[in-house]
């Protein structure tokens, strides 16, 4: 086939082939679902958080070990950018107060209707249940009328990582691309904990204004108690330190100090219960007294370090495909700086499936959408050569 193959519908998928058609170039993209970008729209329902407006280098940091592989794709198309792409498809867009970036519509399907109308306009060709499945002179695809190979002048593998099976990232990718992948993780997850029965009446309730710590990492924010856990934007800003097994310890109050807590807690408890003097001289609500019983008893004779530092014991982390996102895929080292596979000279790859991770927060769609544009660039540069 002439002009580019485009493997995965995703974001990463989509810029590679909007780029590519835009520079003239004919693009098929081949996705194994009955439609593209499910991720996407799954992320759009609690309002498509597109980037973080915030300094380049502070947004560079929240990708760790990627971040020396990542800094060019993301000093090309970085959080302004992100939002100008957006704006040039519609949407209008604003700055919540923590600084993450979403539509004012605070949905995905509008922008994604905007793109795929943009695409067809360029000449980019969908092909829904193509299944990639094997690599024999050409890229072999099952697909519900039987299998079909095609080979193209420039391939692009944007296959999404290991998680959300269901909407198309399983990593089966890992199996047919015959390339050096480092082993899939879970990232920005939940964890696992043993609760006792007097946990129960709190499933489901938010534990707000709180600082978590893990290794050395501190962030604030808030989390969920599930029936089997805890998930949430707090949790998952730490995930990847509990996943290479540092301890969380919760700070109950962080807007009192250590001294400060011991100061109200000197003050004669009377005749109160404690929870009517936890609540009266520290404010700790129901759920956060219920975590300082859970984890904190027998309580010591300083209260005030615990309430400080109250170590939570986890079992491990949620099942990879209850993970918004993953660690671990394709090693950078074998693909070059246009992110061409170094032995597959016309194969590049992007998105998810690189080996990458990043917090929620604007920066997982934000990488996924610069490394597609930035493998678009190149792809086209390739077959213009």
């Amino acid at each position: 086939m002439k002009g580019a193959l485009i493997i995965g519908g995703g974001p990463a998928g989509l810029m590679a082939a909007d780029v590519i058609s835009a520079a003239g170039h004919p693009v098929v993209v081949a996705e194994a679902k009955p439609s593209v970008a499910r991720k996407f729209l799954m992320a759009g329902k609690s309002g498509l958080n597109l980037t973080k407006d915030e300094q380049f280098e502070p947004f560079l940091k929240n990708f760790s070990e990627a971040a020396p592989h990542l800094r060019p794709m993301l000093e090309s198309f970085g959080p302004q950018e992100a939002i100008a792409w957006a704006e040039e498809l519609g949407q209008e867009m604003f700055t919540g107060s923590t600084g993450r970036v979403f539509p004012k519509v605070m949905k995905a399907s509008p922008l994604l209707r905007n793109w795929l109308a943009r695409l067809a306009t360029q000449g980019v060709e969908i092909r829904t249940r193509h299944r990639w499945v094997g690599l024999q002179d050409g890229y072999v695809f099952e697909k519900p009328q039987g299998r079909v190979t095609l080979r193209p002048e420039v391939a692009v593998l944007a296959c999404g990582g290991a998680s959300w099976a269901r909407l198309g990232s399983d990593g089966a990718w890992a199996g047919v691309a015959g390339l050096p992948v480092a082993p899939f993780q879970p990232a920005n997850m939940g964890f696992e904990i043993d609760w006792s029965q007097h946990m129960a009446k709190h499933f489901g309730t938010p534990v707000k204004s709180v600082a978590l710590t893990a290794g050395d990492q501190r962030v604030r924010g808030e989390f969920v108690i599930s029936e089997s856990g805890i998930e949430g934007g707090g949790v998952y800003a730490v995930s990847k330190a509990l996943r290479e097994g540092s301890k969380l310890l919760l700070d109950l109050v962080p807007d009192l100090t250590l001294d400060a807590i011991r100061t109200r807690l000197a003050k004669p408890r009377s005749k109160a219960s404690l929870s009517n003097y936890l609540r009266k001289t520290l404010k700790l609500d129901a759920v956060k007294q219920a975590l300082l019983m859970e984890f904190g008893r027998p309580l010591p004779d300083d209260l005030a370090t615990l309430v400080k530092s109250l170590p939570v014991k986890l079992k491990g982390p949620k099942s990879m495909d209850q993970a918004i996102s993953t660690a671990g895929g394709l090693h950078f080292d074998a693909l070059d700086d246009a992110l061409m596979v170094r032995n597959r000279p016309g194969v590049f790859a992007a998105g998810e499936m690189l080996d990458w991770e990043a917090p929620t927060g604007g920066y997982l769609l934000t990488g996924c959408l610069a490394t597609g544009r930035w493998v678009g660039l190149s792809a086209a540069k390739w077959l213009e050569s």
